[in-house]
């Protein structure tokens, strides 16, 4: 295949990479300058509605979805390559997903939180049964299963310093970043679960179906990832 015909071939099936709203994307931004993607004008917009744009790639779209989502879309090949914190992969598990890359950014932790004053007198070590409020069931079942207690996990998707407040459970389970948002709502950190930084996936089909083109986005992004470390 002659260069101008790949050229067409790829404007014609363009790479999708799927980024998160919020934000990881204000992180994320430094490493698409770094690997030389430049988005069109109306992507810096976080108020528009728009959700695919095009690049300075003509091989090359990007979708801005919700974090949860990324993983999702890479999973089903909605999207050929992402970028998400590894508490996606994990609370989902996608046997579809590859992930080669930890960019080292994004960095947070994922914590269990109650009250404050419950925590003066509460010992984590003695717990056997607790009930939870969380956006990640599968882990939080999983890691209190380890520790042999038992947990009853209640599903949110948002707004979890409100659970114990309004008395839907005593404890939380949620990503933490400063801690403002515990404290001001009068909870405390209590035990962490794992630490969190987003990665790169890749769908492992694309991975097999476009190799080179594929390969060649992930050794761009760990070369600006090594860059930034140096």
């Amino acid at each position: 295949m002659n260069l101008q015909k790949a050229k067409t071939v790829s404007a014609d099936n363009p790479l999708i990479l799927a980024l998160p709203k919020g934000r990881i994307l204000k992180e994320v931004r430094p490493l698409l300058d770094a690997v030389g993607i430049e988005p069109e004008a109306a992507f810096n917009d976080s108020s528009a509605r728009q959700l695919t744009f095009n690049t300075n790639h003509p091989g090359v779209k990007i979708i801005r979805v919700r974090s949860f989502d990324v993983a999702t879309f890479v999973a089903f090949a909605g999207a050929h390559m992402g970028i998400c914190g590894n508490d996606v992969l994990l609370e989902f598990g996608y046997d579809e997903i590859y992930a080669p890359l930890d960019l080292d950014i994004g960095h947070c932790r994922m914590s269990i939180a109650e009250p404050v004053e419950l925590s003066k007198t509460d010992d984590p070590k003695k717990w056997s049964h607790v009930r939870v409020a969380t956006k990640y069931p599968a882990i939080t079942s999983r890691y209190f299963a380890d520790r042999g207690v038992q947990a009853e996990c209640i599903k949110l998707n948002g707004a979890m310093e409100l659970a114990p407040t309004l008395g839907l459970c005593r404890r939380i389970v949620d990503l933490v970043s400063t801690g403002d948002t515990l404290r001001a709502n009068g909870l405390v950190e209590v035990e962490q679960i794992m630490d969190i930084t987003s990665r790169f996936i890749v769908n492992r089909g694309a991975f097999k179906t476009r190799p080179t083109e594929v390969s060649a986005w992930i050794g761009k992004f760990e070369e600006a990832m090594n860059a930034n470390a140096a």
